[in-house]
């Protein structure tokens, strides 16, 4: 038994709510338990500079926490001036993730940049900005 009460074998219930934002290209505020994750994708004429000429897409991600998205505040990285460790590698987990799903030939010289911001955590903020 975990200690909300959740049998080990039971997820935690997921709702999708899509176009949560007015100005990016697509949003979604995903819940999974009381895990709260706003996600929003912009597209842009652009690739990085090792995927040029490749006539292939790319797909990036940007993950941050909102400092009161936990039990006790956190300082944002960026009054920090450098992300953390665990930033950069769930950046780079769920940007692999998306790539992996994504037609890259499609998709042309583009980018999408999916920005995931946790606006609550209560464990599982990867999967769920995956």
């Amino acid at each position: 038994m975990r200690p909300s009460g959740r049998e080990l074998d039971i997820l935690r219930p997921v709702s999708i709510e899509p176009n949560v934002t007015k100005h990016a290209e697509g949003s979604c505020l995903i819940k999974m338990g009381d895990t709260h994750v706003i996600c929003t994708a912009t597209l842009e004429d652009r690739v990085p500079p090792f995927v040029k000429g490749s006539g292939l897409g790319w797909v990036t991600a940007e993950y941050g926490m909102l400092p009161r998205s936990t039990t006790s505040r956190m300082r944002r990285e960026a009054a920090t001036g450098k992300q953390g460790g665990r930033t950069v590698e769930i950046q780079r987990l769920i940007g692999r993730s998306l790539r992996a799903g994504v037609d890259r030939v499609a998709l042309g010289e583009r980018q999408i940049t999916v920005d995931c911001d946790v606006i609550q955590a209560d464990g599982g903020t990867r999967c769920a900005s995956i």
